[in-house]
């Protein structure tokens, strides 16, 4: 089983920073990828970025490109993402997601941590 706690949402104002991170824990076997999604109410859950776990190759949604860095510790199976610049549109739940490969691709969520952003 495996379990990833996330920590480091919160309120902040227009034009502030915020750090989340997210570290995985049990049966971490053969990780591919981790990320960061987020879902604002009456939103479909949307992606923000992602990290390769070999190569550290990354993507992001247009919307955070610029303001947004993914970052990983390989050794404590850690991710994080610095948001900066935040705007109310950031507001959301944001969920960790960890995907990797043994006898056949699976997946795993964090609970979700709120991030508010007040104008």
């Amino acid at each position: 089983q495996v379990q990833l706690a996330e920590s480091g949402g919160g309120l902040v104002q227009a034009g502030g920073s915020l750090r989340l991170s997210c570290a995985a824990s049990g049966r971490t076997l053969n990780i591919y990828e981790m990320g960061w999604f987020r879902q604002a109410p009456g939103k479909e859950r949307e992606l923000v970025a992602t990290i390769r776990w070999d190569g550290g190759s990354t993507s992001y949604a247009d919307s955070v490109k610029g303001r947004f860095t993914i970052s990983k510790d390989n050794a404590k199976n850690t991710v994080n993402l610095q948001m900066n610049s935040l705007e109310p549109d950031d507001t959301a739940v944001y969920y960790c997601k960890l995907r990797g490969y043994n006898a056949g691709w699976y997946s795993h969520w964090g609970q979700g941590t709120q991030v508010t952003v007040s104008s």
